[in-house]
């Protein structure tokens, strides 16, 4: 069994650590182009193929296809006897292709979100290139119906297209219904990367409108920009938005932090704030912010948008509550709403854990999982 993905393993991307970890029967290898944070995420046969070096080499060779089939690639496959090549991203896929067919290979295709959506809008030779991808792999897995009705949208034979939830370690996720005592601060957490599709101006207006008549708040945002341009730009209107409102004296700017510690100021908090859009570039989440997982698990009322795949995690009225995208005012008024009913938290939290339970435990999708795969190896398609 082996999973291809362009790095192993950004900590932004523990969901990809868990889905390999909980699919029992299979021994994985990991092909990849760069290593990082193996201590985290530990695995004994990685192999990795450095990448072009250069950022105009890698420009090119994405426009062009320009992709040899490394030799080490095929040699792990023949020591491992691999028999199915699980492609994480869809542009990593299309790469794969060659690997798949020259060694036999069942090919199963994982998309999340900027491949099915932001990248072919902006590159539109990629939507020819997904159709061959769509011809010649086996299975196309996604998180949820959303993401699967775009999949089939771009060509993908609908037969072909199955939803494979993201899990996340329920049972070490403690359950701690949130509580707000009398003459304490609302604390409010947003988490994410500085990227437009997180929404992050819209939940600090909504925050900044609540504070002009509940000053007795706190406000705490783990993430950062990871330095491009957009991603500065993104940066600087979270800022703008916090002075504009004079949020400073109670905001905490933390910046990236691990998920450990994402987890230890999530239990310090009331609610998790987590409005998603879709970008002016196309980007979206595709499915759902894993982050929305952790947190319903964790007895956490939520507040977030009708976005893609988000209702299937945050039922409205259920375990938490949804607004339009970039829509501060109606943000607002939820977060109003939690405010003044917080006898309704208990009952949020409880739904919340109750679906994630249900349907995101990593160890039940990884059983799902493996019976993809077995499908395959045993039974071919169907």
């Amino acid at each position: 069994m082996a999973h291809s993905v362009v790095s192993w393993l950004p900590t932004t991307m523990n969901w990809v650590y868990n889905q390999i970890q909980y699919t029992p029967g299979f021994t994985p290898i990991v092909l990849t182009n760069d290593r990082a944070n193996e201590q985290i995420y530990p695995l004994e046969h990685v192999y990795q193929v450095p990448g072009a070096p250069l950022a105009t080499l890698r420009r090119l060779r994405d426009l062009f296809g320009l992709r040899s089939t490394p030799a080490l690639y095929q040699q792990a496959v023949k020591r491992h006897n691999v028999q199915i090549l699980h492609s994480h991203f869809g542009d990593r896929a299309w790469f794969d292709r060659p690997l798949a067919r020259k060694h036999g290979l069942r090919h199963v295709v994982t998309f999340y979100g900027y491949d099915v959506n932001k990248l072919p809008r902006n590159k539109p030779y990629w939507r020819w290139r997904y159709r061959e991808l769509f011809a010649e792999a086996d299975l196309f897995l996604c998180e949820g119906p959303f993401m699967a009705r775009c999949l089939v949208d771009l060509g993908c034979p609908q037969h072909k297209v199955r939803v494979q939830r993201l899990g996340v370690e329920v049972e070490k996720i403690a359950y701690r219904p949130r509580q707000l005592r009398p003459g304490e601060p609302l604390r409010i957490l947003i988490a994410g990367s500085f990227r437009e599709k997180k929404g992050i101006p819209y939940a600090v207006e909504a925050v900044g409108m609540l504070y002009a008549e509940h000053p007795q708040l706190a406000l705490t945002i783990i993430g950062d920009s990871s330095g491009n341009a957009a991603e500065v730009r993104e940066k600087r209107a979270i800022l703008e938005t916090i002075s504009r409102y004079n949020l400073g004296p109670v905001t905490r700017l933390l910046g990236y932090q691990p998920y450990s510690h994402l987890l230890e100021e999530a239990y310090q908090s009331h609610i998790f704030l987590s409005p998603s859009v879709t970008a002016s570039d196309g980007d979206t989440e595709g499915g759902a912010p894993v982050s929305l997982i952790d947190m319903a698990a964790s007895g956490m009322p939520i507040v977030s948008t009708t976005h893609c795949d988000i209702p299937g995690i945050v039922g409205h009225g259920t375990n938490g509550l949804l607004a339009p995208e970039r829509d501060a005012a109606t943000l607002v008024q939820h977060l109003r709403w939690l405010l003044r009913h917080p006898e309704c938290w208990q009952a949020m939290a409880q739904a919340g854990r109750q679906r994630i339970a249900a349907d995101f435990d990593a160890r039940k999708q990884g059983v799902g999982l493996a019976k993809y795969y077995q499908q395959y190896i045993y039974f071919g398609w169907r």
